[in-house]
């Protein structure tokens, strides 16, 4: 079987990018990482691609006269490195949809909340885990989804509950949630990997 061609697309530390590549290298993941973009310089999410030798990129909204112009560069990239599948980890800029109809059905995002609570613009990183505990609730979680037009709205692949202690911190709770990532982002690639995954309406079907 070969290799699934992956682009990782990235803005910070690239930890879930480390769970691919170590997913890829211990065997457990048919795939291989061919191209890692970052929407910023100086992210250690392309010092670890690089120490991989994997091509790594850094592509900022800032040097283009529009979102779409920013798009194309991204685009251009992942086409030119023949990327079967774009996974977001840690992406933090919006994808228009634009991007969307580039790659349709083909771009995974993680979210490190139980899709459709504490969801959608605005939560990302710390922000999501300080929305959980100032609600009260006892369950968080992990969502790996297609990504569609809207934010965090496409289908739900996969899900893991992680529940919130009385004496968590945001801090605490992000920690036990990004070790739950990193296990679950490999299992949904390789579901996808081996054709396993059936989209249909809302809903994900695991074959």
């Amino acid at each position: 079987m070969q290799n699934l061609k992956l682009g990782v697309l990235v803005s910070g530390s690239g930890t879930n990018l480390q769970s691919i590549i170590d997913s890829i290298e211990s065997g457990y993941l048919q795939a291989e990482v061919v191209v890692v973009i970052s929407s910023k310089e100086g992210a250690y999410a392309l010092e670890r691609a690089k120490r991989h030798n994997i091509p790594a990129y850094a592509v900022e909204r800032r040097n283009f006269d529009s979102q779409e112009k920013y798009e194309d560069e991204i685009i251009e990239l992942l086409k030119k490195h023949r990327v079967e599948l774009v996974v977001l980890a840690g992406f933090v800029k919006v994808l228009s949809p634009h991007f969307v109809r580039a790659f349709p059905n083909r771009i995974m995002n993680i979210h490190p909340a139980l899709i459709p609570s504490f969801c959608g613009k605005g939560f990302y990183g710390k922000k999501v885990h300080e929305a959980v505990i100032n609600y009260g609730a006892k369950i968080t979680g992990v969502t790996v989804h297609f990504v569609d037009e809207g934010t965090d709205t496409g289908p739900i692949i996969l899900q893991k509950a992680v529940p919130v202690e009385d004496d968590d911190t945001p801090e605490t709770l992000a920690a036990r949630v990004l070790e739950e990532e990193h296990r679950v982002y490999p299992e949904a690639i390789k579901l996808y990997s081996e054709g396993r995954l059936e989209i249909r309406g809302r809903r994900v079907l695991i074959k």
